[in-house]
Protein backbone atom coordinates (compact mmCIF):
# COMPACT_ATOMS: atom_id res chain seq x y z
CA UNK A 1 0.00 0.00 0.00
CA UNK A 2 1.39 3.39 -0.97
CA UNK A 3 0.57 6.97 -0.08
CA UNK A 4 0.01 9.91 -2.41
CA UNK A 5 3.74 10.11 -3.12
CA UNK A 6 3.97 6.37 -3.93
CA UNK A 7 5.97 5.78 -0.75
CA UNK A 8 5.04 2.44 0.78
CA UNK A 9 3.14 2.69 4.05
CA UNK A 10 2.46 -1.06 4.43
CA UNK A 11 3.17 -4.43 2.85
CA UNK A 12 0.84 -7.42 3.01
CA UNK A 13 1.59 -11.02 2.21
CA UNK A 14 4.26 -13.43 3.47
CA UNK A 15 6.72 -10.61 4.21
CA UNK A 16 4.06 -8.08 5.21
CA UNK A 17 2.24 -6.98 8.33
CA UNK A 18 -0.17 -9.91 8.15
CA UNK A 19 2.63 -12.50 7.66
CA UNK A 20 0.63 -13.94 4.79
CA UNK A 21 -2.35 -14.80 6.99
CA UNK A 22 -4.69 -12.11 5.71
CA UNK A 23 -6.78 -9.95 7.98
CA UNK A 24 -8.49 -6.59 8.30
CA UNK A 25 -6.38 -3.48 7.83
CA UNK A 26 -7.48 -0.04 8.97
CA UNK A 27 -5.87 2.93 7.22
CA UNK A 28 -6.23 6.22 9.05
CA UNK A 29 -5.48 9.74 7.72
CA UNK A 30 -2.82 12.06 9.17
CA UNK A 31 -5.36 13.97 11.28
CA UNK A 32 -7.01 10.86 12.74
CA UNK A 33 -7.72 11.19 16.46
CA UNK A 34 -10.17 8.35 16.95
CA UNK A 35 -9.88 4.89 18.48
CA UNK A 36 -8.89 1.86 16.45
CA UNK A 37 -11.37 -0.98 17.04
CA UNK A 38 -10.13 -4.40 18.05
CA UNK A 39 -9.35 -6.88 15.30
CA UNK A 40 -7.67 -4.48 12.88
CA UNK A 41 -4.09 -4.12 11.72
CA UNK A 42 -3.64 -0.38 12.04
CA UNK A 43 -1.71 1.61 9.44
CA UNK A 44 -1.38 5.35 9.94
CA UNK A 45 -1.06 7.04 6.57
CA UNK A 46 0.92 10.28 6.24
CA UNK A 47 -1.40 11.28 3.38
CA UNK A 48 -5.12 11.35 2.66
CA UNK A 49 -4.85 9.38 -0.55
CA UNK A 50 -3.57 5.82 -0.72
CA UNK A 51 -3.43 3.14 -3.39
CA UNK A 52 -2.39 -0.49 -3.61
CA UNK A 53 -1.53 -3.27 -6.02
CA UNK A 54 -2.41 -6.84 -5.08
CA UNK A 55 -1.18 -10.00 -6.78
CA UNK A 56 -2.72 -13.38 -6.06
CA UNK A 57 -0.29 -16.19 -6.88
CA UNK A 58 -1.60 -19.78 -7.23
CA UNK A 59 -0.42 -21.95 -4.34
CA UNK A 60 0.44 -25.64 -4.40
CA UNK A 61 -2.37 -27.62 -5.96
CA UNK A 62 -4.26 -24.45 -6.90
CA UNK A 63 -5.10 -23.01 -10.31
CA UNK A 64 -5.10 -19.50 -11.71
CA UNK A 65 -8.88 -19.63 -11.41
CA UNK A 66 -8.48 -20.27 -7.67
CA UNK A 67 -6.12 -17.29 -7.42
CA UNK A 68 -8.63 -15.13 -9.28
CA UNK A 69 -11.47 -16.13 -6.98
CA UNK A 70 -9.27 -15.45 -3.95
CA UNK A 71 -8.58 -11.92 -5.16
CA UNK A 72 -12.34 -11.36 -5.50
CA UNK A 73 -12.60 -11.71 -1.71
CA UNK A 74 -10.94 -8.32 -1.26
CA UNK A 75 -13.20 -5.75 0.36
CA UNK A 76 -12.60 -2.01 0.69
CA UNK A 77 -14.97 0.28 2.56
CA UNK A 78 -15.20 3.07 5.10
CA UNK A 79 -14.88 2.08 8.74
CA UNK A 80 -18.34 3.57 9.26
CA UNK A 81 -19.70 0.88 6.91
CA UNK A 82 -17.97 -2.02 8.68
CA UNK A 83 -21.18 -3.41 10.15
CA UNK A 84 -22.73 -3.67 6.68
CA UNK A 85 -20.08 -3.30 3.96
CA UNK A 86 -21.38 -2.35 0.51
CA UNK A 87 -21.01 -4.76 -2.39
CA UNK A 88 -17.50 -4.57 -3.77
CA UNK A 89 -17.09 -3.36 -7.34
CA UNK A 90 -14.47 -5.07 -9.48
CA UNK A 91 -13.26 -3.93 -12.90
CA UNK A 92 -11.59 -6.65 -14.95
CA UNK A 93 -8.73 -5.14 -17.01
CA UNK A 94 -8.69 -8.20 -19.28
CA UNK A 95 -11.41 -6.54 -21.35
CA UNK A 96 -10.92 -2.89 -20.36
CA UNK A 97 -7.81 -0.76 -20.51
CA UNK A 98 -7.52 2.29 -18.34
CA UNK A 99 -4.72 4.89 -18.20
CA UNK A 100 -2.30 4.79 -15.27
CA UNK A 101 0.78 6.42 -16.78
CA UNK A 102 2.07 9.86 -15.84
CA UNK A 103 1.82 12.62 -18.41
CA UNK A 104 5.03 14.04 -19.82
CA UNK A 105 3.46 17.30 -20.95
CA UNK A 106 1.64 20.24 -19.34
CA UNK A 107 -0.96 17.89 -17.82
CA UNK A 108 1.71 16.70 -15.38
CA UNK A 109 1.36 20.02 -13.58
CA UNK A 110 -2.41 19.58 -13.30
CA UNK A 111 -1.71 16.31 -11.50
CA UNK A 112 0.78 18.09 -9.25
CA UNK A 113 -1.89 20.63 -8.32
CA UNK A 114 -4.45 17.89 -7.63
CA UNK A 115 -2.10 16.29 -5.09
CA UNK A 116 -0.09 19.16 -3.65
CA UNK A 117 -3.12 21.35 -3.00
CA UNK A 118 -4.65 18.62 -0.84
CA UNK A 119 -1.95 16.60 0.88
CA UNK A 120 0.00 17.65 4.01
CA UNK A 121 3.27 19.49 3.47
CA UNK A 122 6.33 18.00 5.16
CA UNK A 123 9.33 20.06 6.16
CA UNK A 124 11.42 19.09 3.14
CA UNK A 125 8.48 19.84 0.82
CA UNK A 126 8.44 23.54 1.63
CA UNK A 127 11.14 24.54 -0.86
CA UNK A 128 9.37 22.91 -3.80
CA UNK A 129 6.03 24.29 -2.58
CA UNK A 130 7.53 27.78 -2.77
CA UNK A 131 8.81 27.11 -6.27
CA UNK A 132 5.56 25.75 -7.68
CA UNK A 133 3.65 28.63 -6.11
CA UNK A 134 5.29 30.77 -8.78
CA UNK A 135 3.59 28.48 -11.33
CA UNK A 136 0.18 29.01 -9.77
CA UNK A 137 0.07 25.74 -7.81
CA UNK A 138 -1.07 26.75 -4.36
CA UNK A 139 -3.18 25.22 -1.62
CA UNK A 140 -6.81 26.25 -1.71
CA UNK A 141 -6.54 28.06 -5.04
CA UNK A 142 -7.51 27.04 -8.59
CA UNK A 143 -4.81 26.32 -11.15
CA UNK A 144 -5.24 28.38 -14.30
CA UNK A 145 -1.94 28.78 -16.17
CA UNK A 146 -1.95 30.94 -19.28
CA UNK A 147 -0.79 29.80 -22.71
CA UNK A 148 2.81 30.88 -22.15
CA UNK A 149 3.02 29.00 -18.84
CA UNK A 150 1.55 25.89 -20.44
CA UNK A 151 4.19 25.91 -23.18
CA UNK A 152 6.94 26.21 -20.59
CA UNK A 153 5.44 23.41 -18.49
CA UNK A 154 5.13 21.17 -21.53
CA UNK A 155 8.79 21.66 -22.41
CA UNK A 156 9.86 21.09 -18.81
CA UNK A 157 8.05 17.75 -18.65
CA UNK A 158 9.50 16.68 -22.01
CA UNK A 159 13.00 17.66 -20.85
CA UNK A 160 12.57 15.56 -17.69
CA UNK A 161 11.53 12.55 -19.78
CA UNK A 162 14.55 12.91 -22.09
CA UNK A 163 16.89 13.36 -19.14
CA UNK A 164 15.75 10.09 -17.53
CA UNK A 165 15.82 8.18 -20.81
CA UNK A 166 19.42 9.31 -21.26
CA UNK A 167 20.21 8.33 -17.66
CA UNK A 168 19.02 4.76 -18.23
CA UNK A 169 20.88 4.56 -21.55
CA UNK A 170 24.04 5.30 -19.57
CA UNK A 171 23.26 3.44 -16.37
CA UNK A 172 26.38 2.76 -14.26
CA UNK A 173 27.88 -0.70 -14.70
CA UNK A 174 28.05 -0.94 -10.90
CA UNK A 175 24.26 -1.27 -10.83
CA UNK A 176 24.25 -4.57 -12.73
CA UNK A 177 22.97 -7.51 -10.70
CA UNK A 178 25.63 -9.79 -12.18
CA UNK A 179 28.81 -7.90 -13.20
CA UNK A 180 29.21 -9.94 -16.38
CA UNK A 181 25.56 -9.63 -17.44
CA UNK A 182 23.45 -6.66 -18.54
CA UNK A 183 20.58 -6.83 -16.06
CA UNK A 184 19.65 -4.25 -13.45
CA UNK A 185 17.32 -5.04 -10.59
CA UNK A 186 14.10 -3.05 -10.70
CA UNK A 187 14.44 -2.56 -6.94
CA UNK A 188 17.16 0.08 -6.57
CA UNK A 189 16.83 1.05 -2.91
CA UNK A 190 18.54 3.93 -1.13
CA UNK A 191 21.37 3.51 1.39
CA UNK A 192 18.80 2.73 4.11
CA UNK A 193 17.30 -0.06 1.96
CA UNK A 194 14.07 1.92 1.64
CA UNK A 195 12.74 3.81 -1.36
CA UNK A 196 12.30 7.31 0.03
CA UNK A 197 15.86 8.49 -0.76
CA UNK A 198 15.47 10.92 2.14
CA UNK A 199 18.49 11.37 4.39
CA UNK A 200 19.21 13.57 7.39
CA UNK A 201 20.81 16.28 5.30
CA UNK A 202 19.45 15.90 1.75
CA UNK A 203 17.03 14.22 -0.63
CA UNK A 204 18.82 12.18 -3.32
CA UNK A 205 16.85 13.46 -6.29
CA UNK A 206 18.33 11.68 -9.32
CA UNK A 207 18.24 8.07 -8.00
CA UNK A 208 14.75 8.69 -6.66
CA UNK A 209 13.57 10.08 -10.00
CA UNK A 210 15.13 7.11 -11.81
CA UNK A 211 13.51 4.52 -9.55
CA UNK A 212 10.02 5.99 -9.80
CA UNK A 213 10.43 6.57 -13.53
CA UNK A 214 10.26 2.84 -14.24
CA UNK A 215 8.55 1.44 -11.17
CA UNK A 216 5.29 2.07 -9.34
CA UNK A 217 5.09 0.09 -6.11
CA UNK A 218 8.11 -0.95 -4.08
CA UNK A 219 8.33 -2.76 -0.73
CA UNK A 220 8.59 -0.64 2.41
CA UNK A 221 12.05 -2.06 3.12
CA UNK A 222 14.22 -4.07 0.73
CA UNK A 223 15.08 -7.31 2.49
CA UNK A 224 18.06 -9.52 1.74
CA UNK A 225 15.64 -12.03 0.22
CA UNK A 226 12.91 -10.03 -1.57
CA UNK A 227 9.67 -11.86 -2.28
CA UNK A 228 9.98 -10.93 -5.96
CA UNK A 229 12.79 -9.73 -8.18
CA UNK A 230 12.59 -8.15 -11.61
CA UNK A 231 15.71 -8.31 -13.75
CA UNK A 232 15.50 -5.50 -16.31
CA UNK A 233 17.47 -6.11 -19.53
CA UNK A 234 18.91 -2.85 -20.82
CA UNK A 235 21.45 -4.24 -23.30
CA UNK A 236 22.24 -7.42 -25.19
CA UNK A 237 25.10 -9.88 -24.65
CA UNK A 238 27.53 -7.57 -26.46
CA UNK A 239 26.57 -4.57 -24.34
CA UNK A 240 24.56 -2.87 -27.08
CA UNK A 241 21.37 -1.13 -26.01
CA UNK A 242 18.22 -2.99 -27.05
CA UNK A 243 16.63 -1.37 -30.08
CA UNK A 244 13.26 -1.17 -31.78
CA UNK A 245 12.77 -3.33 -34.86
CA UNK A 246 15.35 -5.95 -33.82
CA UNK A 247 14.71 -9.59 -32.93
CA UNK A 248 16.33 -10.89 -29.73
CA UNK A 249 16.36 -14.26 -28.01
CA UNK A 250 17.04 -15.49 -24.49
CA UNK A 251 17.63 -19.04 -23.26
CA UNK A 252 15.63 -19.87 -20.14
CA UNK A 253 16.86 -23.01 -18.35
CA UNK A 254 14.55 -25.83 -17.40
CA UNK A 255 15.12 -25.23 -13.69
CA UNK A 256 14.73 -21.59 -12.82
CA UNK A 257 15.55 -20.53 -9.22
CA UNK A 258 11.97 -19.78 -8.16
CA UNK A 259 9.60 -21.24 -5.60
CA UNK A 260 6.49 -19.93 -7.35
CA UNK A 261 6.93 -19.03 -11.02
CA UNK A 262 8.93 -16.99 -13.52
CA UNK A 263 7.66 -14.63 -16.18
CA UNK A 264 9.17 -12.59 -18.98
CA UNK A 265 7.27 -9.35 -19.57
CA UNK A 266 8.33 -6.93 -22.28
CA UNK A 267 7.64 -3.27 -21.64
CA UNK A 268 7.82 -0.25 -23.91
CA UNK A 269 11.14 1.48 -23.20
CA UNK A 270 9.53 4.89 -23.86
CA UNK A 271 6.69 4.54 -21.37
CA UNK A 272 7.66 1.58 -19.15
CA UNK A 273 4.17 0.23 -19.85
CA UNK A 274 2.97 -2.88 -21.67
CA UNK A 275 3.39 -3.21 -25.42
CA UNK A 276 -0.05 -3.98 -26.76
CA UNK A 277 -0.57 -5.85 -30.00
CA UNK A 278 -3.21 -7.83 -31.89
CA UNK A 279 -1.81 -10.95 -30.24
CA UNK A 280 -2.59 -9.41 -26.83
CA UNK A 281 0.54 -11.02 -25.40
CA UNK A 282 2.78 -8.97 -23.13
CA UNK A 283 4.16 -11.88 -21.09
CA UNK A 284 5.29 -15.49 -21.30
CA UNK A 285 5.76 -17.45 -18.10
CA UNK A 286 6.31 -20.87 -16.62
CA UNK A 287 2.52 -21.25 -16.73
CA UNK A 288 2.80 -21.26 -20.54
CA UNK A 289 5.47 -23.96 -20.83
CA UNK A 290 3.08 -26.62 -22.07
CA UNK A 291 2.37 -24.47 -25.14
CA UNK A 292 5.98 -23.66 -25.99
CA UNK A 293 8.55 -25.46 -28.12
CA UNK A 294 11.20 -26.91 -25.76
CA UNK A 295 14.95 -27.21 -26.19
CA UNK A 296 16.75 -30.54 -25.84
CA UNK A 297 17.68 -29.77 -22.21
CA UNK A 298 14.06 -29.03 -21.26
CA UNK A 299 14.51 -25.28 -21.25
CA UNK A 300 12.97 -22.83 -23.69
CA UNK A 301 14.27 -20.09 -25.96
CA UNK A 302 12.08 -17.00 -25.91
CA UNK A 303 12.03 -14.40 -28.65
CA UNK A 304 11.34 -10.67 -28.40
CA UNK A 305 10.88 -8.62 -31.54
CA UNK A 306 8.63 -7.46 -34.38
CA UNK A 307 8.13 -10.90 -35.94
CA UNK A 308 8.33 -14.45 -34.62
CA UNK A 309 10.79 -16.95 -36.08
CA UNK A 310 8.96 -19.61 -38.06
CA UNK A 311 7.73 -22.39 -35.81
CA UNK A 312 8.45 -20.42 -32.62
CA UNK A 313 5.31 -18.31 -32.50
CA UNK A 314 4.36 -19.71 -29.08
CA UNK A 315 7.80 -18.66 -27.74
CA UNK A 316 7.50 -15.05 -28.96
CA UNK A 317 6.51 -11.71 -27.45
CA UNK A 318 5.78 -9.01 -30.06
CA UNK A 319 7.26 -5.52 -29.77
CA UNK A 320 5.05 -3.80 -32.36
CA UNK A 321 7.70 -1.32 -33.43
CA UNK A 322 8.52 -0.29 -29.87
CA UNK A 323 11.91 -0.26 -28.21
CA UNK A 324 11.74 -3.17 -25.75
CA UNK A 325 12.45 -3.21 -22.02
CA UNK A 326 12.33 -6.93 -21.11
CA UNK A 327 11.88 -7.86 -17.47
CA UNK A 328 12.52 -11.39 -16.27
CA UNK A 329 10.43 -11.67 -13.13
CA UNK A 330 11.32 -14.13 -10.38
CA UNK A 331 8.51 -14.95 -7.92
CA UNK A 332 9.80 -16.53 -4.76
CA UNK A 333 13.47 -16.44 -5.80
CA UNK A 334 15.55 -19.18 -4.20
CA UNK A 335 18.93 -19.06 -2.50
CA UNK A 336 20.68 -19.74 -5.81
CA UNK A 337 19.27 -16.48 -7.15
CA UNK A 338 19.84 -14.46 -3.98
CA UNK A 339 23.47 -15.56 -3.55
CA UNK A 340 24.04 -15.07 -7.31
CA UNK A 341 25.30 -18.59 -7.96
CA UNK A 342 22.59 -18.66 -10.64
CA UNK A 343 23.11 -16.34 -13.60
CA UNK A 344 20.55 -15.58 -16.26
CA UNK A 345 21.89 -15.53 -19.80
CA UNK A 346 21.85 -12.20 -21.65
CA UNK A 347 19.60 -11.45 -24.58
CA UNK A 348 21.22 -12.15 -27.94
CA UNK A 349 20.63 -10.28 -31.18
CA UNK A 350 19.10 -12.59 -33.81
CA UNK A 351 18.42 -10.18 -36.64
Amino acid sequence: MVDAWQFTVADVGPTGLDKGLGGKMLFTPPDFRGTVPDGYIHVSSPNYRIAFAFRSVPGAGKSTADAYQYSKQLRMYYLSDAANPPQQKFVDPASMRYPTLPFYDERHFEDMHAIMSVEPVREHDKVIMGMIKSLGIEKGKPFNPDATAKRAMRQAAIDAWFYLQHWFDNIPASMRYWPDRHYVSLLQADANRTFSFIYDDYVDLIPRAAEYFWCTYMPRVLSDVPATQYMMALADRDGNLLQAGKLYKIDVPAHMPVKQFWALTVYDRATNAFIYSDLNRTTLSSYDLDKMKKNADGGVTLYVGPKAPRGREANWIPTSGKRPLPAMRFYGPTEAFNDKTFKLSDFELVS
